[in-house]
C-alpha cells in the first residue's frame, strides 16, 4: 500500500514538474515572440521622436516669433488633427489582429481600405479647423501676429493629414500581424532624409519649408510601406486571392465605427490631458521657468514612451491574434507577460530618470539655475509616475484588444478628468504647490487610472472574449448571430 502511494506521489511529482516546465517553455516562447515584434517598434518610436526634436530645432532657427508660432500651430495640429487619426485607426487594432489570428484574410484587407477611407473622411473637417486656427486663437486672447504665424505653419502642414490618413492605417494592418521589421526600415529611410529636407526647405521656404518636411517625411514613409505591401501580398497569392479589398458591406463599416469612436477618444483623452497641463502651467507665478521645466521633463518622458507604446502594440497584436485563433490561453498569458514585463520596465525607466536628472536639464540651459534645479525635483515625481504608467498603457492596449475600447474611455475620464487634473489645479495654485502640485494630481490620477483598467484585465472571461472573437471575424451575412457564426 505504501509503495502504491509512494508511486502515486512520484508521478504527481512529475506530473508537476512536467507542467511547470512546459509553463516556462510557454512564457519564455512568448517573451521571444514579443521581442521580436517589439523591437522595431522601438527603434521607430524613437525615430519618430528624433524627427519631432528635429522639427522643433529647424523650428527654434527661424527665430522667437516663428517658433512660438510654429510650436503652437504643431501643438494644436497634434491635439486636433494626429491624436484623431491615431486614435481612430487604433481601431483597426482588434479587428485585423483577430482577422489575422483567424486567417480571415478577407476581413484583413477590407479593414485597411475602409480604415483609409474612413480617416480621409475625418480629415475634411479638421483641415477646415486647421484654415480658421488663427480666428480661435485670436479669440482665446493669442497675439494677432503668432496667430497668423501659427495658421501660415498649418497650411503647410495640411498634406499631412491626408498623408497620415494612409500611414496610420499601413502601420496597424502590418503590426496587427506582427510584421514589425518594415516599419523600422522604412521610418529610418525616411528619418534619415528628414535633416536634409529640412535643410533645403528651411532655407528656401522659412518656416513653411519646416512644416513641408514633415509631411514629405511621412509621404517617403507611406511609399516605402505601400510598395512592402504590395510586393509581400502578391508573394502570398493565397492571401491576396482572398480579396476583399473592395467588398464592404453596412456590416463591415459599422463594426468599424463602433469601435473607432471609443478608440479615438482614449487617445485624444490622455494626449488633451497633457497639454491642458501645460496651458494650466503657464497660469502659474514664473509661467516661462514653469513650462521650460515641465517641457523638459515630458521630454524625457516621450523617450519612456516609445517604449511604453511599443510594449502597448506587441500585447495588442497577441492577444488579439490568440483571441482570433480561438486560444483563450495563449491570450491570457500573452496579457499576464507583458504586463509582467512592463511593470519591471517601468522600474527601470524611473531608475534610468533617476540617474539622468542631472545631466538631462543641462541638455537645454547651462546657465538657468533655477530650471535646472526644477528639472531635477521634477524628474524625481516623474520618476514614480513612469513605474505606474508602463503598466497603465498595456493594461489598455488588452482592454483594446479584446474589442472592449469603451473600458479606457471610462478609466480616462475618471483617472485624469474627474482625478488627476482639479486634484493638480488645487494644488497647484490653491495650495501653491506650483508645477510640483500638478504632478503629484497626475500621480494620484494615475493610479487610479491603473486601479480601474486592472479591475477590468483580471475580469476578463477569456474563454467568452475567444468566442466573442470568432463572431467579430466571422465573414458571413448573418455575423450578427453569434450561434450560426461559431458554428461554422
Amino acid at each position: 500500500m505504501s509503495e502504491t502511494l509512494k508511486s502515486e506521489s512520484f508521478d504527481l511529482e512529475v506530473s508537476e514538474g512536467c507542467c511547470s516546465k512546459t509553463l516556462m517553455q510557454s512564457i519564455v516562447h512568448e517573451l521571444k515572440l514579443q521581442m521580436r515584434i517589439g523591437s522595431p517598434l522601438v527603434v521607430m518610436n524613437l525615430l519618430w521622436f528624433g524627427k519631432m526634436i528635429t522639427t522643433s530645432v529647424f523650428l527654434g532657427h527661424q527665430g522667437e516669433l516663428n517658433l512660438a508660432g510654429g510650436s503652437l500651430g504643431f501643438s494644436f495640429a497634434n491635439v486636433t488633427g494626429f491624436a484623431v487619426l491615431y486614435g481612430t485607426s487604433a481601431a483597426m487594432e482588434p479587428i485585423c489582429g483577430q482577422a489575422f489570428g483567424a486567417k480571415n484574410f478577407k476581413l484583413l484587407h477590407k479593414t485597411l481600405l475602409m480604415a483609409v477611407l474612413l480617416l480621409l473622411l475625418i480629415s475634411i473637417p479638421i483641415s477646415f479647423l486647421w484654415l480658421n486656427v488663427h480666428k480661435i486663437f485670436i479669440t482665446l486672447g493669442q497675439r494677432k501676429d503668432i496667430s497668423f504665424i501659427a495658421k501660415n505653419y498649418l497650411l503647410y502642414l495640411l498634406p499631412d493629414l491626408p498623408v497620415l490618413s494612409l500611414l496610420c492605417p499601413l502601420k496597424a494592418y502590418l503590426s496587427a500581424q506582427g510584421v514589425t521589421l518594415p516599419i523600422m526600415y522604412a521610418t529610418a529611410a525616411a528619418t534619415s532624409l528628414h535633416i536634409p529636407i529640412n535643410i533645403f526647405l528651411s532655407r528656401a521656404k522659412g518656416i513653411a519649408g519646416v512644416a513641408m518636411a514633415v509631411w514629405i517625411t511621412d509621404s517617403i514613409v507611406v511609399i516605402l510601406l505601400t510598395g512592402y505591401v504590395i510586393g509581400a501580398e502578391r508573394l502570398k497569392e493565397n492571401k491576396w486571392k482572398e480579396g476583399g479589398w473592395l467588398d464592404q458591406r453596412a456590416q463591415d463599416w459599422l463594426k468599424l465605427i463602433k469601435l473607432s469612436g471609443p478608440c479615438c477618444l482614449t487617445v485624444c483623452l490622455e494626449w488633451w490631458c497633457y497639454e491642458t497641463v501645460v496651458l494650466l502651467t503657464g497660469r502659474l507665478p514664473n509661467p516661462v521657468q514653469s513650462v521650460s521645466i515641465l517641457i523638459i521633463v515630458l521630454n524625457f518622458d516621450a523617450l519612456l514612451y516609445s517604449v511604453m507604446v511599443s510594449l502597448g502594440t506587441c500585447v495588442a497584436t497577441r492577444v488579439s491574434n490568440e483571441l482570433g485563433a480561438n486560444n483563450p490561453e495563449g491570450a491570457y498569458r500573452s496579457a499576464y507577460t507583458t504586463l509582467a514585463v512592463a511593470g519591471f520596465s517601468g522600474c527601470i525607466g524611473a531608475l534610468v530618470m533617476i540617474a539622468c536628472r542631472g545631466v538631462w536639464g543641462s541638455l537645454y540651459t547651462h546657465h538657468d539655475q533655477m530650471i535646472l534645479n526644477g528639472v531635477k525635483k521634477m524628474m524625481l515625481i516623474m520618476a514614480v509616475i513612469e513605474v505606474l504608467n508602463f503598466p497603465l498603457i498595456v493594461c489598455g492596449e488588452i482592454v483594446r484588444a479584446t474589442a472592449k475600447p469603451l473600458l479606457g474611455v471610462y478609466a480616462n475620464l475618471g483617472g485624469f478628468y474627474l482625478l488627476a487634473l482639479p486634484l493638480g489645479a488645487s494644488l497647484a495654485f490653491k495650495a501653491k504647490l506650483g508645477l510640483e502640485g500638478f504632478l503629484l494630481g497626475f500621480l494620484v490620477g494615475i493610479s487610479v487610472c491603473l486601479s480601474i483598467l486592472l479591475i477590468f484585465v483580471a475580469r476578463i472571461d477569456w474563454e467568452k472574449e475567444a468566442g466573442n472573437a470568432q463572431v467579430l471575424t466571422c465573414d458571413k451575412e448573418e455575423w450578427i448571430n453569434p450561434v450560426e457564426c461559431s458554428s461554422e
